[in-house]
């Protein structure tokens, strides 16, 4: 079978300035590795629960201890057999922040040989720091962050490590994060 590469729009709703991705990944792959997409191309940790919600059905990790849950395992939803071009879907990281990301398949094409999948193609602004609470505590993170008399400002520069630009995107570094997962088609024999 021809393997057939999913081009994703990855967008944090709610974040300002746009915070989004753009990926190519193979339609092959099970929601657990597009969790490890969502997560490199974001720019998370993955020190959080997360979920996807498809056509309706919860994916993550069930919970032995709470079978009544109704979640599906990740791990045997293959992308190409969940979704179709055009479709949208939903993925939740940290259920406590509540991080809720929209993911659209933009288009399904061919693989191309020799390229290197998943891959991020575009995207724009910087992915808000672990634990500053949701959009709501990213919102007045980056208004202490932006204001140097701020009470707290000192304190959230010393916690995040430094400065922080929230319109940052590198693509070469967003695409360098996802070679962990690297597949290669190959190329066709004559």
């Amino acid at each position: 079978m021809r393997t057939r590469i999913f081009e994703l729009e990855m967008v944090l709703a709610g974040a300002q300035p746009p915070v989004r991705r753009r990926v190519q990944v193979p339609g092959e792959i099970d929601l657990a590795v597009l969790h490890e997409v969502v997560q490199s191309a974001m720019g998370w940790t993955n020190s959080h629960l997360h979920e996807f919600e498809i056509a309706g059905r919860r994916y993550g990790i069930p919970d032995p201890d709470w079978p009544s849950q109704d979640v599906v395992d990740e791990t045997k939803g293959k992308l190409f057999r969940l979704v179709e071009q055009g479709d949208r879907f939903g993925y939740v990281y940290d259920f406590g922040d509540n991080w809720t990301h929209e993911i659209t398949v933009e288009k399904i094409t061919g693989a191309e040989p020799g390229v290197r999948y998943p891959r991020c193609v575009s995207g724009e602004g910087a992915c808000p720091p672990e634990d500053v609470g949701g959009i709501w505590g990213y919102e007045e993170f980056q208004a202490v962050m932006a204001d140097p008399a701020h009470p707290d400002h000192d304190e959230r520069l010393e916690w995040a490590r430094g400065s922080f630009d929230p319109h940052r995107f590198d693509l070469d570094e967003t695409d360098r994060a996802l070679q962990w997962l690297a597949w290669r088609p190959l190329a066709p024999v004559s």
